[in-house]
């Protein structure tokens, strides 16, 4: 999974007209009706200023454009900017708004939904902070809404740590801010539920996993003075044309009509003109209502350099750290490589550690405090290391492997400069780099005798049940029994929710209860007479150490709720009298419609139309990696190559930056061709005596390419010698080969 970076507020005292400009945007779908608005967005503080009260003096601006005209700011409106301008400069300790803040600021404020593409480090969380500071002192000033009745806003974030940090930030400026996630005691959920129901809290940030929860959709739909703004952080997610695609964030929408929110703000960093089109068309955004900010950053010098093989690279990277001192990301696909990598650096004299997913997060908090008091100069890091790094003077950013995806690389190199000093990002390719991207991309494809089997799974008994009941399953059972990767199984299931309509998710449960008793636990529940407690008790089965609890067998016993008997489990655990463990967390789904049974012409279909989607997904994967070769390696200037992805262009509409490895040596990077290979038909064979498998060409496939997957895994076939063995073939002749192998089955 990429990673998502939605740090802000990181460019502070810096002349930001000079970092970043920005320029109109392509005219495609909704930008073609967005226009520059840079130009005017660097006079808004000064004008606010001269404007008063009674409107007379209100002078033409842009806070709210329509079709490129230029409306005058309303009585109501400049009393809605000037509460802002004061909170950011009171609360949040900024004398001045920048770019296109006080736009997307007026316009929500005014009751409307917006879109904002700011780039990293840009200020986008601001603009749904202000707001939410500011409709309390607006519902005041004009008396319409009594006190304790100003609403919430919600903010739907991927990230648990970032949404921490932003809560803790946000308290430290006397903001009620609170964030509910699975970290969260019983406790302390409450709390949160009783500032809500006494209109304490201004702000709260979830998971998009959490709109699953129908307590939680059932609370946010009756909150005390309703949902005044819902902000949706990293909404690229939503766009199945992104590059960081989540099923969970398709719900969003959805979640935004159910709770009537009165208003939406989505923010990201980056997007292209189809996902602006996406997000747009999802929350009911129009042209007017898009503010972007150019992605170009002239104090970054973007250089790429092609060699033959991986072993090329070692030496142009040390030669690279010696010439470019400062604070430095190596960024590299996968764990161990990055552990490697970290020790090849020591040895030759470099100060480097790794960081990746994989660390426990001790380790990994050690490595990001020693890299932002400079106590090491590099780390050499997956895609995990970014999440809100706060360091301004990074240096230098190495690509050492290829990069999933355009916005992937636009993100990493946005972490280098921004202290507004001069950067340099290094990107090494060759041949050899395509493989890894190929090999994540081709995981995630299952054959079609596999997805039947899933869904004859999830309808086969459940098809007999009425509209309206529900049914369970768990996602890692069907995951290992159906060789589906749980990425593609969450699309699966989104698809079957969404597009057409057959279930949907509700809160989901844990199978299992576990846990260690104190003796306190004995003495406090022999004398418990709750029907809860003597159940628990009753029913607690010691096995070793641990305790287990059956949920499902009490509540057939005794007909207590399930939620009661949860309640009670954690209450004990909250008072430390037992350290409780949950686990075999099962999914729950609501029947919408009847349900396709196995063996129909309905069923049949719907495997080929989720077939051909996740065919089209993995097309897409591989376009995108190859969309990044294409940038490395164009004949154009680097930056701008990189500012017309995202729909925009250079400032003043030039066609070179002047910095980049293209402008500065007017040759292209030429990627060494890859060798073709015919197949190895002796290897093919091998395989084929190493593995029984028959029914499924694709899984042969993945074992000769490399892939690991549920199936493979199961079968230990990802540690025998034949794995991996036919890597430096076309991965669709190896199907082939072993569809003819397997006598013609289809997949």
């Amino acid at each position: 999974m990429s990673e998502f970076d939605s740090g802000d507020d990181l460019f502070d005292g810096l002349d930001m007209d000079q970092i970043l400009a920005s320029q109109p945007p392509a005219s495609t779908g909704n930008l073609k009706r967005t226009c520059d608005r840079e130009t005017e967005a660097n006079d808004r503080d000064n004008r606010l200023k001269k404007q008063r009260n009674n409107g007379r003096d209100i002078i033409n601006q842009n806070l709210f454009p329509d079709d490129g005209v230029l409306k005058e700011l309303q009585p109501e409106n400049l009393a809605q900017m000037e509460v802002a301008q004061k909170l950011l400069t009171e609360t949040f300790g900024y004398s001045s708004f920048r770019h296109e803040q006080a736009g997307a600021i007026g316009r929500i404020l005014a009751g409307a939904n917006v879109l904002t593409v700011f780039p990293t480090g840009a200020g986008k969380s601001l603009c749904y902070q202000i707001p939410a500071t500011a409709f309390p002192q607006l519902d005041l000033q004009d008396a319409s809404r009594k006190p304790g009745e100003h609403g919430i806003t919600i903010v739907v974030s991927p990230l648990i740590a970032l949404m921490k940090d932003q809560v803790d930030a946000l308290k430290r400026k006397k903001v009620p801010a609170e964030c509910i996630d699975s970290t969260k005691t019983w406790e302390q959920q409450q709390e949160i539920y009783a500032a809500l129901r006494e209109g304490k809290l201004r702000i709260l940030y979830c998971a998009p996993e959490r709109l699953n929860n129908e307590g939680f959709v059932a609370t946010m739909r009756h909150v005390r003075g309703g949902v005044r703004l819902l902000a949706v952080d990293e909404a690229h997610c939503i766009s199945e044309w992104g590059h960081s695609f989540r099923p969970e964030y398709l719900k969003v929408a959805r979640f935004a009509d159910e709770i009537a929110a009165e208003r939406v703000i989505c923010l990201t960093a980056t997007a292209t003109p189809k996902v602006v089109d996406d997000i747009c068309n999802a929350f009911k955004i129009p042209a007017e209502g898009v503010f972007r900010t150019s992605a170009y950053r002239p104090n970054l010098n973007l250089h790429a350099r092609a060699v033959k093989t991986k072993h090329d690279k070692y030496p142009l990277l040390f030669q690279f750290l010696n010439e470019n001192p400062g604070p430095t990301l190596v960024y590299v696909t996968l764990q161990q490589q990055s552990v490697l990598l970290a020790a090849d650096l020591r040895e030759h004299g470099f100060d480097a550690e790794a960081f990746h997913a994989g660390m426990k997060v001790d380790a990994k908090t050690e490595v990001q405090d020693k890299f932002l008091a400079n106590r090491i100069r590099i780390v050499v890091a997956t895609i995990a290391f970014g999440m809100g790094i706060d360091k301004p003077d990074i240096r230098n950013i190495v690509h050492f492997d290829l990069s999933s995806t355009i916005e992937e690389y636009c993100q990493q190199v946005g972490r280098a400069g921004r202290d507004g000093n001069t950067a340099n990002c290094m990107f090494y390719i060759c041949p050899d780099d395509r493989y890894i991207r190929e090999n994540f991309a081709r995981g995630d494809l299952p054959s079609r005798k596999s997805l039947k089997g899933l869904l004859v799974d999830i309808f086969g008994e459940n098809a007999a049940k009425p509209v309206g009941d529900t049914f369970k399953t768990s996602h890692y059972v069907q995951s290992r029994d159906y060789d589906i990767r749980q990425s593609p199984l969450a699309i699966i299931y989104a698809a079957l929710e969404l597009r057409f309509g057959l279930i949907r998710a509700i809160t989901p449960e844990y199978s299992e209860y576990k846990f260690t008793a104190t003796p306190s636990y004995f003495a406090r529940m022999k004398t418990d007479r709750s029907p809860v407690g003597k159940a628990i008790y009753a029913n607690a089965t010691k096995k070793s150490i641990l305790h287990h609890v059956d949920l499902t067998a009490i509540i057939s016993r005794t007909g207590l709720p399930r939620t009661d008997l949860v309640r009670a489990l954690n209450e004990l655990h909250d008072t430390g009298l037992i350290e409780l463990k949950a686990g075999g967390i099962e999914q729950k789904y609501r029947i919408l419609q009847p349900l396709p049974r196995p063996d129909t012409p309905a069923l049949a279909a719907l495997v080929d139309d989720l077939h051909a989607d996740l065919a089209r997904r993995e097309a897409d994967a591989l376009r995108r990696t190859q969309q990044v070769e294409d940038l490395v390696t164009g004949d154009r200037c680097l930056a701008l190559a990189l500012a017309q992805h995202f729909g925009m262009g250079l400032p003043d509409g030039k066609s070179q930056c002047g910095h980049c490895s293209h402008c500065l040596t007017g040759r292209r990077v030429v990627m060494p061709p890859k060798q073709v290979r015919e197949p190895d038909l002796a290897g093919i064979r091998r395989i084929l005596a190493a593995c029984d498998v028959r029914d499924d060409p694709r899984f042969l496939a993945r074992i000769a390419f490399g892939i690991k997957s549920p199936r493979v895994i199961r079968l230990k076939m990802h540690n025998h010698p034949v794995f991996m063995t036919l890597a430096d073939h076309d991965f669709e002749t190896l199907i082939r080969e072993f569809e003819k192998a397997c006598d013609g089955v289809a997949e």
